[in-house]
């Protein structure tokens, strides 16, 4: 693959005044010297006349002469900042065809830097989810994965491992040494305390996860309560049909806000009730469903009932909100609001917040991706199974399945199959 001399534009697909062609590949310096005359200096932007496939000036812009190993790829490479109109971008583009390069994948040009060393795969990963980053948190966390905060808590746990293979190595082929018996009670310690930061990071690494991938909040109660009129006041604009008669709401309508931070999709169901309606009684059967697979369920009721509904106060999974406050007096044990006056909503947008943040912002890095979460499961259950197995060479074999798992996360061993998978999830110009 990387013999080919890859480009792609790096901005967006839309008009604009300045749109980035990116150049990857070993024939990066003859393709920008047929282009533009030759080459500017290494890392200096130079203003040029920019030619086209027929020989005739295409553009003029600001050309980039980027060779390897210092750049993104780990390749010779080059970028063309032109004007951004299409019939510009056309020119350029064949141009750069007729010269020898070929349109990139997805995700070629990160896949590139990372099979030249130049990031593992977690960080890789970290650029996927930053281009894609919609909220702060979102950022953050994709920002530390970029730079390497769980590369290195992973090395760390790897270097350990290392350790205590090389330990357990030594009392198999040197059983005769006559070695301190303190050898093999320190590796089952040491051990022991790994498995248990395993362990830990495994249960925290949900948190990363539903960061990325964005919390779901259940909007539920009976008909007539406020549900919609709430999820409208929350979103600042009407996202469901507000109505008096009972059953409006038939299925689950969906809006994205973000919370402290955190994209959460507030879910509106329908008036969870007993009916005879088929229709409406399969929006029930959805709205039981929906709270019973989301993070947080926000149960409405109306304050004129005077307390807290079905008994589920001490859910901690369950946000009790008491709507219509205006028309009563507040409400023990629940958020008292009025989607009509808006009186309270201050309150609860901060109550959602503090919810949403204790969900999915974790204490320091961690890992945010199904694969991630599997493999590291893999290897805390090597590890317990190593600690239970008297055979020392039964448990360096699982010392080093922990070993091998942890090295699938970050790319450092047996990758292949997954390559396709990480980097078919990237944008073109990345």
């Amino acid at each position: 693959m990387t013999r080919s001399t890859i480009y792609a534009v790096a901005t967006g697909g839309f008009r604009a005044a300045i749109a980035v062609l990116r150049v990857s590949g070993p024939e990066s310096s003859e393709i920008l010297t047929k282009m533009v005359g030759n080459l500017p200096p290494p890392r200096v932007a130079s203003l040029r006349r920019i030619n086209g496939a027929d020989g005739l000036p295409a553009d003029r812009g600001l050309v980039l002469w980027l060779p390897g190993p210092r750049s993104y790829t780990g390749e010779d490479a080059a970028e063309l900042h032109i004007h951004g109109g299409r019939a510009v971008l056309l020119a350029v583009s064949q141009a750069l065809e007729a010269a020898g390069a070929r349109q990139a994948e997805p995700g070629e040009f990160t896949r590139r830097a990372f099979l030249n060393g130049r990031m593992d795969l977690l960080e890789a990963e970290g650029v996927a989810d930053l281009v894609a980053a919609e909220t702060d948190a979102q950022r953050r966390q994709a920002l530390r994965q970029l730079e390497g905060a769980q590369s290195r808590e992973l090395a760390g746990w790897a270097e350990r491992l290392r350790r205590l293979l090389a330990w357990q190595e030594a009392l198999i082929d040197f059983p005769d040494e006559d070695l301190p018996v303190t050898v093999e009670a320190s590796l089952l310690n040491d051990l022991a305390v790994l498995r248990i930061e395993l362990d830990g990071a495994v249960r925290d690494a949900g948190r990363g996860a539903k960061l990325r991938d964005g919390l779901v909040f259940a909007v539920t109660g009976a008909p007539n309560v406020g549900k919609s009129s709430l999820v409208n006041a929350l979103a600042r604009r009407e996202i469901a049909i507000v109505s008096d008669t009972p059953g409006t709401t038939r299925d689950a309508l969906e809006v994205m806000l973000e919370l402290g931070g955190v994209p959460v999709t507030l879910v509106d169901t329908a008036g969870l009730r007993e009916t005879s309606d088929p229709v409406e009684a399969e929006g029930v059967r959805r709205a039981r469903a929906r709270a019973a697979s989301a993070d947080l369920i926000i149960r409405v009721f109306d304050a004129r009932d005077g307390g807290a509904a079905d008994g589920v106060s001490a859910e901690p999974c369950v946000l009790l909100v008491a709507n219509k406050i205006d028309l009563a007096s507040s409400v023990a044990e629940a958020c008292c609001v009025s989607a009509a006056t808006s009186e309270g909503l201050d309150r609860l947008e901060k109550e959602l917040a503090d919810r949403a943040k204790a969900l999915a912002l974790p204490g320091g890095p961690v890992l945010t991706r199904a694969r991630h979460i599997t493999a590291l499961r893999e290897a805390a259950l090597a590890l317990a199974a190593a600690q239970d197995l008297p055979v020392p060479e039964l448990r360096g074999e699982e010392l080093r399945l922990a070993m091998r798992a942890l090295g699938r996360i970050t790319g450092a061993i047996g990758v292949e199959d997954v390559l396709d998978t990480v980097f078919s999830a990237f944008c073109i110009g990345k």
